[in-house]
């Protein structure tokens, strides 16, 4: 993928980025360096005030990137005083020199800031396997930090994209400890998209006052229910990450808090609601995505067995080009279901889309006439339902239809 810029915006995105307040105690700058892409912004640096708090969760792939594991190592300090990250090259299976790379940047940033390397915070998305020159980014960063100001949030999303085709953004305000706060949120994500966060870089930051430790409790909630409940490929990435800063400006009552306190529920509600928003948004953005699909399933085992049958079919190749072709193959979300290895009675299952019962009691219901369904399948958001007749399990996960655009996209990726 030589110029993102080729790609045409998807026809989910949103009419605009939303506009972002400023977080007391967050500035921003983005910088263009030529990792890969010319014309357009590829480092970004967020600066936050000291007592900043911080969460993450990462990838689980076996092959993660060398700054996923700074950031897990620096994670056990729980603090935070800027967060650097790059676009086009991943730095991930780079070895030494990329655990090189990612110590230089670190250092050059704390002795500008003013703070340890592990208060340091990094990411990178692109290509793998290609060394980093840190030069690249340590040369940007003495300015970066003096351009930094709290109000470049559409820059920002814009600095972190790969094939995406729009920026992605969303913020909440809410009730915390006497106080209002805000939390902003951006992300990136296109394709390589599927539980363990994809290749998905989402930074999240507030101005409550908040310890580490709940914060990371309140994150992990929000990633299972949100980035953990889409997949546009089925492909799992070196270099996952969902980091939630805290810098504490809002003033708001922390004595004696705790994670499962009332006080907290509003908070981490409205956390939810904008992992949510911002996963969706990289749903609707997979790549060639043409068409936004949503897939609940009930009568499960539990919810985690119906997680897994939803996300057997989110993933089905078959399924994802049926509704590319505006097809209502209701039969290989059957198939589909019989392969997730989980529990399910044939002879109750029942499929509903677009809200029409296309088959029950194991076979196709008499009722059904395909032309009832055409104009949903013709739509933008499609609605796939399903009870296995086992018990009273649930779970609801997102993806999109899989177009010839997808391999044009991956094809040239590094060309």
């Amino acid at each position: 993928m030589a110029n993102q810029g080729a790609h045409q915006v998807s026809p989910l995105a949103p009419a605009a980025f939303p506009e972002l307040p400023p977080i007391a105690g967050v500035r921003l700058a983005a910088a263009e360096t030529g990792i890969r892409y010319k014309s357009r912004p590829d480092v970004l640096l967020a600066v936050m005030e000291p007592g900043t708090t911080v969460a993450g969760c990462f990838t689980r792939s076996k092959s993660r990137s060398a700054p996923v594991d700074w950031c897990v190592d620096s994670l056990e300090g729980g603090s935070a005083r800027a967060v650097v990250i790059n676009a086009g090259n991943a730095n991930a299976f780079t070895g030494k020199a990329g655990v090189a790379t990612v110590s230089a940047v670190a250092k050059s940033a704390a002795k500008l800031l003013g703070c340890k390397p592990h208060d340091i915070f990094q990411a990178s998305t692109g290509v793998i396997g290609e060394p980093l020159d840190p030069s690249f980014i340590t040369d940007a960063l003495p300015k970066l930090a003096e351009q930094a100001e709290p109000y470049a949030w559409a820059m920002a999303a814009k600095a972190i994209m790969t094939t995406d085709t729009f920026a992605k953004g969303a913020t909440a305000r809410v009730k915390l400890g006497g106080k209002t706060v805000t939390i902003n949120g951006i992300a990136k994500g296109s394709g390589m998209i599927a539980p363990d966060m994809a290749t998905m870089l989402v930074f999240l930051f507030t101005d409550a006052a908040l310890p580490a430790k709940i914060l990371q409790k309140l994150l992990s909630k929000a990633v299972d229910k949100s980035f953990n409940c889409i997949t546009v490929d089925g492909d799992t990435s070196t270099s996952d990450t969902v980091l939630l800063f805290a810098t504490g400006k809002a003033g708001n009552a922390t004595k004696g808090l705790r994670a499962d306190d009332k006080d907290l529920k509003a908070f981490s509600k409205a956390l939810n609601g904008l992992c949510m928003d911002l996963a969706h948004q990289v749903a609707k953005d997979g790549e060639g995505a043409e068409k936004f699909i949503e897939i609940a399933i009930t009568g499960a085992e539990n919810d985690k067995a119906a997680h897994r049958i939803a996300m057997s079919i989110a993933n089905s190749p078959l399924v994802k080009t049926a509704v590319a072709g505006e097809d209502a193959n209701w039969g290989r979300v059957v198939m589909a279901i019989g392969k997730a290895g989980e529990k399910a009675i044939r002879d109750k299952l029942k499929i509903r889309i677009g809200g029409i019962t296309v088959a029950k009691s194991g076979m196709r219901d008499p009722a059904y006439k395909e032309a009832e369904i055409m104009p949903h399948m013709k739509g933008r958001h499609i609605v796939i339902e399903a009870d296995v007749g086992v018990a009273k399990g649930k779970a609801t996960v997102w993806t999109c239809d899989l177009t010839h655009r997808y391999i044009d996209i991956n094809g040239s990726y590094r060309s």
